[in-house]
């Protein structure tokens, strides 16, 4: 019920922006776009509390499917996102948003989804985490290269703005947790709230920042981003598949490339100084992606992990069968 709750929640944020922009643009003289950052660097702490060097033990016990993985994680959407850019001819901004969201790591919602689908937790924690500190590095590269045609990208600006917005806020979460480990369950206890609303917060206001733009193209990016999300969870799936993970496996890895970091990129946005018009694609994205991966988790919860495993017998077993 919480997913759906997480899921209504921004339906309804990007509803209200769309209705009462202006609701979302002042409050007084102050700008509320102002507010993205802050919001931001706050779910991004509530991020780091909920981590521990456990989360990074995967990488020892598991190297070949956590770089499988990340590798799915920077390459299928990336490429899925300059692909469609360039297929729907969106304006120079529009497509830069478009590439910044398949340029981004994945985020909390991927590992709440794995949960509710029986997927590996532990491994998507994992991924979230690695892929998270690849992404002041990466995600202006790959900025650089599929994006610089449309917009001007700074990548040392864009590493440093990064490192700001999700390094420094999830380090302080971490050593909070880690110091104050037993005082800390009330932070893991309402820090998914503070997020949720956080979430919610920043997509009303970029949808109400880019309202004009969204009548004009709203349609197209709404089936590209719908395009762009589905296939992200299809090809991910797939690439596992074929690459010989188990069955919970290519469910983490088809999440965790599916379901992208909205709230990163709109931070990236705003500091780019284009949230009205490359923060579009996030915050289409992070309503998109949460009722589709409401959904696609909520059918794999009832369906059971089976993978084919020949004992002696040669007879398929369950993931539970499995010998020892």
């Amino acid at each position: 019920m919480r997913s759906y709750l997480y899921t209504l929640s921004i339906i309804v944020a990007a509803t209200l922006a769309m209705i009462f922009p202006e609701v979302f643009t002042r409050l007084g003289d102050y700008e509320l776009k102002n507010l993205i950052v802050p919001l931001l660097q706050i779910i991004m702490f509530g991020m780091g509390t909920t981590m521990g060097l456990k989360d990074f033990e995967g990488v020892v016990k598991s190297p070949k499917t956590v770089l499988i993985g990340l590798g799915c994680q920077f390459t299928i959407m990336p490429v899925i996102g300059y692909t469609l850019a360039m297929g729907f001819a969106f304006p120079p901004e529009i497509a830069a948003g478009v590439i910044l969201v398949g340029s981004s790591p994945s985020g909390l919602a991927s590992n709440v989804m794995s949960y509710i689908a029986k997927a590996n937790v532990a491994l998507s924690l994992t991924i979230t985490a690695i892929a998270t500190l690849l992404a002041p590095v990466l995600t202006p590269l790959l900025m650089k290269l599929l994006a610089g045609t449309f917009v001007e990208v700074n990548f040392l600006k864009m590493m440093v703005d990064i490192i700001k917005l999700i390094i420094l806020p999830i380090g302080l979460g971490l050593l909070v947790n880690y110091i104050f480990r037993k005082q800390s369950v009330w932070l893991n206890r309402y820090m998914p709230l503070v997020s949720m609303v956080g979430i919610a917060l920043i997509i009303s206001i970029i949808t109400a920042a880019g309202r004009d733009s969204l009548l004009t193209i709203g349609v197209a990016l709404v089936a590209c981003t719908l395009i762009h999300n589905l296939l992200g969870y299809v090809l991910g799936y797939a690439s596992a598949r074929l690459l010989g993970l188990p069955e919970q496996d290519c469910r983490t890895i088809s999440l965790e490339v599916g379901l992208q970091n909205g709230g990163l990129a709109s931070g990236i946005a705003l500091q780019m100084g284009k949230v009205a018009t490359v923060g579009l694609a996030p915050a289409l994205f992070g309503p998109i992606m949460n009722i589709s991966g409401s959904v696609l988790a909520s059918w794999w919860s009832k369906k059971e992990v089976i993978d084919v495993v020949m004992t002696n017998e040669q007879v398929p077993v369950t993931n539970e069968q499995r010998p020892v």
